[in-house]
């Protein structure tokens, strides 16, 4: 067998093996809600894994629906992250001392302090330091004593209590607010 016949039967296996797989890999993209055009992304990745690890991989059927179904998850955790990071922009413009800008900037500041008044004291002191006095994540851990490491974690769990507290009062739109 030359090495060109060789490739083109690897990939026909690969083939062969997505077509198997197609119907399982389809109720696991639709079972973690991916969006389709972010579901052709993950399903490409997961195959091109399986080319660089086919030598190590015994069972490739179970393998690809494993290795999906993690991507799926490492996809909406990345996601969230991404929207805490939005919403860390927001909350740095509202935190900050409010301006003598206009009423709605000062309301929206009111209804801010409220929600992280309505934290848990850890919470309320994270969120201090790193928007209301803009420290750094490594100061913020310095600070209160966190790992560096971990503090990011942290902060996005505290973000996260504050986005719903926001909600249950009723402050559903950050971006009504233009600084």
């Amino acid at each position: 067998m030359t090495v060109s016949s060789e490739t083109a039967a690897e990939e026909l296996s690969l083939e062969e093996l997505l077509e198997k797989t197609k119907p399982q890999m389809r109720q696991v993209l639709y079972r973690y809600r991916i969006p389709q055009q972010d579901a052709e992304d993950l399903v490409q990745q997961t195959m091109l894994t399986l080319v660089y690890k086919r030598a190590q991989v015994e069972k490739p059927e179970p393998w690809l629906i494993a290795t999906l179904r993690n991507r799926c998850i490492m996809y909406w955790r990345s996601r969230r992250s991404q929207l805490f990071e939005t919403f860390d922009t927001a909350i740095l413009e509202l935190m900050a001392t409010p301006s003598e800008g206009g009423q709605q900037e000062r309301a929206l500041h009111h209804d801010l302090q409220r929600a992280v008044d309505r934290l848990p004291e850890r919470c309320r002191r994270i969120l201090h330091l790193r928007y209301g006095l803009g420290y750094g994540p490594s100061e913020v851990a310095e600070k209160l004593g966190y790992q560096p490491s971990s503090i990011r974690k942290v902060t996005n769990r505290c973000l996260a209590a504050l986005s719903k507290q926001l909600i249950v009062s009723g402050f559903s739109r950050l971006d009504d607010f233009e600084p």
